[in-house]
């Protein structure tokens, strides 16, 4: 068997200032044929997996161009085309094959397209035709559009957020399309539409039992995958919103209905999906200091992660002054402190204008006298794949220790702030720009982990979020049971 596998995405926050141009891929991840590294990566599962089943299966596989970029604002029109006819070409060249695998967010959005993901995935169709397994993983915060699905033979999602699971759901994909290929699956997908816009931690509470009895369904009754889509709140987009897709082996009325049933208890869960956030300051006012670890706050506004700048200070300036409270804070994103602070050298004290240069929702520039008490060239840190820092500084102001870095990076690891010679567990208080996928570095240290939402360019009061094309009538916007528009 034959099989063509590439990667292409990013999570486009419409409302973000930072343009993704061909130098945000660079700066990320381009992977081209024949440079791919020799480990997994979140964003190019199938890959790895094809890579795993060529050795014990004997197949050809075709490595495409992987490319992924940090989330941030809408994809300029000349990178995407570029980026996406580089693969479809390296498709061409490899036909004929047996089975396409492709990775992609399933938020990107382009000038022009958006719908990157459907764009894409019907160009490979309309080129490999009807007798070829063509295959989908994306990310659960996507916009699952027809076009997705119509062209695909398979749309699988991850279903942990964190996104752990990326590996289990490549497998998932593989399995799938395998079966196509060899003619025992004839999969049928049917979708859900939720009505609703929302936030789905799976790390506790209501939704990680819902994982749990979705994973439990799999494998019976012709049930071959359930995805749940939490969509991406911050795209706007006329397919925006939470779904529910389930595919079977040739089984309409009982995915359907499958999917009818979990659309529904979803939906009746609706506002108990995430955790509660507080202001910084009802977080402030309510610590209760342990020796167990320190109270970790997460900067869920200012997350780079959803295509925020990362160089917000308005927690920081809550923070400044509140002693004796010891605090670290970070990744804040600003490289031109960085440059002058290593230029200046371990130890030394400097006039520095810090953060809140990327507009509105960044707050102003704070200026402060900071010593620089920490250097690291590089800095990665774990996660769900190894994520770039670029350099980093650590400078204290007052009570409190900043984590500088040249490149936006949410916080997934205590490396954030290890590297830079910052003990976390020494802190009172650590606050990371994230929203969620700090949550399994941070929660092993933590005494308590609370959620603050501030200003700045992740909201998650969806209500004050300036949609323009979206249509349809989606909770919270619309307080009365949205379901009630389904047919009962």
């Amino acid at each position: 068997m034959k099989v063509f596998v590439a990667a292409l995405g990013t999570e486009t926050n419409t409302f973000s200032p930072i343009p993704t141009s061909l130098s945000s891929f660079e700066e990320f991840c381009l992977y081209r044929p024949g440079e791919h590294p020799s480990h997994p990566l979140s964003f190019a599962a199938p890959t790895w997996i094809a890579r795993q089943r060529a050795s014990a299966r004997d197949w050809a596989v075709v490595e495409g161009t992987c490319a992924f970029a940090l989330p941030a604002g809408v994809t300029t029109r000349a990178t995407y085309e570029a980026l996406r006819d580089e693969i479809l070409g390296q498709l061409e060249d490899a036909l004929p094959v047996d089975v396409v695998a492709m990775s992609m967010h399933g938020a990107m959005v382009a000038d022009g397209y958006d719908d990157c993901e459907g764009d894409m995935m019907r160009r490979i169709r309309v080129m490999v035709g009807d007798n070829v397994a063509v295959g989908l993983e994306l990310d659960p915060h996507c916009h699952l559009t027809a076009q997705m699905v119509d062209a695909t033979d398979a749309v699988i999602t991850f279903k942990e957020y964190p996104h752990t699971d990326f590996l289990e759901r490549g497998e998932e994909l593989f399995d799938i399309l395998e079966g196509i290929a060899s003619g025992e699956i004839k999969t049928c997908s049917a979708v859900y539409d939720c009505q609703m816009i929302g936030v789905y931690h799976t790390t506790d509470g209501p939704m990680k039992q819902f994982v749990e009895e979705v994973k439990a369904l799999e494998g019976k009754d012709n049930v071959l995958s359930v995805s749940i889509v939490h969509g991406f709140p911050w795209g706007d987009v006329r397919d925006i919103g939470t779904r529910i897709l389930v595919i079977t082996n040739d089984a309409r009325s009982t995915g359907e209905a499958l999917a009818k049933t979990l659309g529904r208890r979803l939906f009746a869960m609706r506002g108990e999906t995430s955790a509660k956030l507080l202001s910084l300051d009802a977080c402030l006012r309510r610590l209760q200091f342990s020796a167990a670890g320190p109270i970790v706050i997460a900067d869920t506004s200012d997350n780079p992660g959803g295509g925020a700048p990362g160089d917000s200070t308005y927690a920081l300036r809550e923070l400044l002054g509140r002693e004796p409270i010891r605090v670290c804070l970070g990744p804040l994103w600003d490289p031109v402190a960085v440059q002058l602070c290593k230029a200046a050298g371990l130890g030394a004290t400097l006039q520095l204008r810090v953060g809140g240069k990327m507009g509105p929702t960044s707050g102003h520039p704070l200026d402060v006298k900071a010593k620089v008490c920490g250097l690291c060239v590089y800095a990665e840190q774990a996660g769900e794949a190894s994520q770039r820092l670029g350099d980093c500084v650590a400078i204290e102001v007052g009570n409190v220790k900043v984590v500088l870095a040249s490149l936006r990076c949410q916080a997934f690891s205590v490396e954030v702030f290890t590297n830079v010679g910052i003990n976390p567990t020494d802190q009172d208080v650590v606050v990371v720009k994230s929203s969620q996928h700090f949550y399994s570095g941070f929660a092993p240290i933590a005494s308590e982990i609370l959620y603050a939402d501030g200003p700045g360019a992740l909201t998650q009061d969806f209500r004050r979020v300036p949609y323009v094309k979206q249509d349809r009538e989606l909770w919270p916007m619309n307080d009365r049971p949205a379901l009630s528009l389904h047919e009962q």
